[in-house]
C-alpha cells in the first residue's frame, strides 16, 4: 500500500507540473463590445474587448474632407450589407489616417460595424480571426495600423492571401482597412532596377519590384493624406483648443507659439496640432 501510495504521490505531482506547462485556456469573447484587440499567446490568439474606445467624432477631424467622404462612403456601402472595398490610407504621419478608421467606428457602431485591431505581427492569425467571425450578425473591419514590411516578414503572405489571394472566398462581413506611410507598404531598391529588360522601347519592371507593389494593389481603395499649410495647421489648432476649452479666437500669442511648436517637430498636421493644444490648455486652462 505505501508503494501505490508513493505511485499516486508522484504521479499527482507530474500530472500538477504538466498542467502549469500547458496553455491556460482563452477567454470567451465579448461580443457585446464595440471595439477589440487581437492577442496571441504561446501560438495561440483570442479577441480581446477593448472596454474604453478612442472615441474621436468625424467632426473632429480637419482638413481632409475629400479622404472622409471616400472612407465613409465605402463603410456605409460596407455596414449596409453592399459592395464595398479593402482600405489602405498612406501619406503624411500625424495627418489623420488612423484617427478618421477610429472615428468611422463611433459614426457606424449603432448600425452593427466593429473593428479589430490586429498588431503587425499577428496577421499570421488572420484565418483564425476570420474563422471566429465568419457566422456573426456584426460587420468587422480588421485594421492594422501603421503598416509596413520588411523582406521576407511571414505577415506579408497572410495578409496578401487575406485580402483575395487565398482558395478560400473572403466573408461577407469582414474588411480590411490600413493605414502605412508608404504605398507600397515593402522597401524598395535601387538595385532592384538593375534586373529590368528592355524589349524595343517597352520597359519590364523586374519581378521584386512586381511582387512589391501586388500587395497595396490588393486594397481596392487607396486613400492619401498630404501635410498641412499653415492656414490648415492653425485651423486644426484653433478646434482642438477649443475641445480643451480654452476661448476662442486665436490670439497672437497662441498663433506664434503654434507656429512654434509645428517647427520644432518638422511639421504641421493635425497630430501635431492636437499635440500643441493640449499642452497650452494645459499650461493657461
Amino acid at each position: 500500500m505505501t508503494d501505490i501510495a508513493a505511485i499516486l504521490t508522484r504521479t499527482e505531482q507530474l500530472l500538477t507540473r504538466l498542467e502549469a506547462m500547458l496553455p491556460a485556456p482563452t477567454p470567451a469573447t465579448d461580443w457585446q463590445a464595440e471595439a477589440f484587440l487581437w492577442r496571441s499567446h504561446q501560438g495561440r490568439g483570442y479577441l480581446q474587448a477593448v472596454r474604453h474606445p478612442h472615441r474621436i467624432h468625424l467632426d473632429d477631424l480637419h482638413n481632409i474632407e475629400p479622404q472622409k467622404a471616400r472612407v465613409v462612403q465605402n463603410t456605409r456601402q460596407f455596414v449596409e450589407g453592399k459592395p464595398a472595398n479593402n482600405v489602405l490610407l498612406t501619406g503624411a504621419r500625424g495627418t489623420g489616417k488612423s484617427s478618421l478608421v477610429k472615428a468611422v467606428l463611433n459614426a457606424f457602431a449603432d448600425y452593427g460595424l466593429r473593428l479589430i485591431e490586429v498588431d503587425k505581427a499577428d496577421l499570421v492569425h488572420l484565418p483564425d480571426i476570420v474563422d471566429q467571425i465568419a457566422d456573426r450578425p456584426e460587420r468587422f473591419i480588421i485594421f492594422c495600423d501603421d503598416l509596413s514590411f520588411d523582406e521576407g516578414e511571414a505577415g506579408y503572405k497572410a495578409l496578401k492571401s487575406a485580402l483575395d489571394g487565398s482558395i478560400a472566398g473572403a466573408a461577407d462581413n469582414l474588411l480590411l482597412y490600413a493605414t502605412s506611410n508608404r504605398r507600397h507598404l515593402l522597401p524598395e531598391y535601387f538595385h532592384e532596377n538593375e534586373r529590368t529588360r528592355y524589349v524595343g522601347e517597352e520597359i519590364h519592371p523586374a519581378e521584386a519590384v512586381e511582387e512589391k507593389v501586388s500587395l497595396s494593389e490588393r486594397f481596392g481603395l487607396w486613400v492619401s493624406f498630404h501635410s498641412f499649410d499653415q492656414a490648415q495647421y492653425l485651423q486644426a489648432v484653433g478646434h482642438w483648443l477649443q475641445h480643451f476649452g480654452v476661448p476662442m479666437p486665436l490670439t497672437e500669442d497662441m498663433t506664434r507659439a503654434a507656429l512654434q511648436w509645428a517647427l520644432s517637430r518638422g511639421m504641421r498636421s493635425g497630430r501635431v496640432a492636437w499635440q500643441f493644444a493640449r499642452d497650452w490648455a494645459g499650461l493657461h486652462g
